[in-house]
């Protein structure tokens, strides 16, 4: 388990605006220097999170990496992250669901992401985040405000309880939080940062296989993700509950 923080919220506040134009540098470099490698990024190798690690790794600071493989992705993205393991030279974690999809099927019955996808996501995604996060101060996200509504008002830094009986709290940093979907992509292209083919075939927001379609026109990043639900995050995200 990570040290206890020592931060109050008043001062994750104050950080929040003074930080809510800063570079994902000097945002990163701070969670660095504030908390080593109790800070760690999580990827799931979307756009903005390509970017985050490119700042990183492009300016000496050594933010460990992790991503979380749900045994339902995209053959696209597993092949995507040993591709950039090897453009930036670093290694990724893993992060595997403890039950695995043939106990999955044998507890809930077959294709369970088609008839409760909220129990899919919280098996395969936020339990073993929250195992990841106890190791934690500091989750680095390339989460942005412009991906969908319910992500437009996120903070460059963030408090959450993560859990009140052990009185243990994680920061959440979210460095990209300004930048458009375009920015990110002419920054991509212009680094020459490998990024997942799928994007090119109009997916925009790429989780797993069986919940991810491309998007059309008009639609927002997000509009592509458990189709025929009224869903548009797996929990991850909105698991901590409200910021402190």
């Amino acid at each position: 388990m990570a040290p206890v923080l020592s931060l109050a919220p008043s001062e994750i506040h104050a950080l929040a605006t003074d930080f809510d134009r800063a570079s994902p540098t000097e945002i990163l470099r701070w969670a660095y220097e504030e908390f080593g490698t109790n800070a760690a990024i999580g990827t799931s190798f979307q756009g903005a999170g390509l970017v985050a690690i490119h700042h990183a790794v492009q300016n000496g600071i050594p933010l460990p990496v992790f991503t979380i493989d749900t045994d339902l992705l995209f053959d696209e993205t597993l092949e995507l992250k040993t591709r950039v393991e090897t453009f930036f030279g670093l290694q990724i974690e893993a992060i595997s669901p403890e039950i695995s999809l043939q106990q999955q099927e044998a507890e809930f019955g077959p294709q369970l992401w088609k008839r409760n996808p909220d129990l899919c996501c919280i098996q395969r995604k936020v339990w073993p985040l929250q195992k990841k996060l106890r190791s934690l101060n500091a989750w680095v996200t390339g989460v942005r405000r412009g991906e969908s509504e319910h992500r437009s008002n996120v903070q460059v830094i963030e408090l959450y309880e993560f859990d009140r009986l052990l009185e243990q709290r994680i920061i959440k940093v979210n460095p990209m939080t300004h930048w458009s979907r375009e920015a990110i992509w002419n920054y991509i292209r212009k680094h020459g940062i490998p990024y997942n083919p799928l994007t090119d075939r109009g997916y925009r927001s790429i989780g797993c296989r069986p919940c991810t379609r491309p998007v059309t026109s008009g639609e927002d990043d997000r509009a592509g993700r458990w189709i025929g639900f009224d869903k548009t995050e797996c929990g991850i995200h909105t698991f901590l509950g409200e910021n402190i």
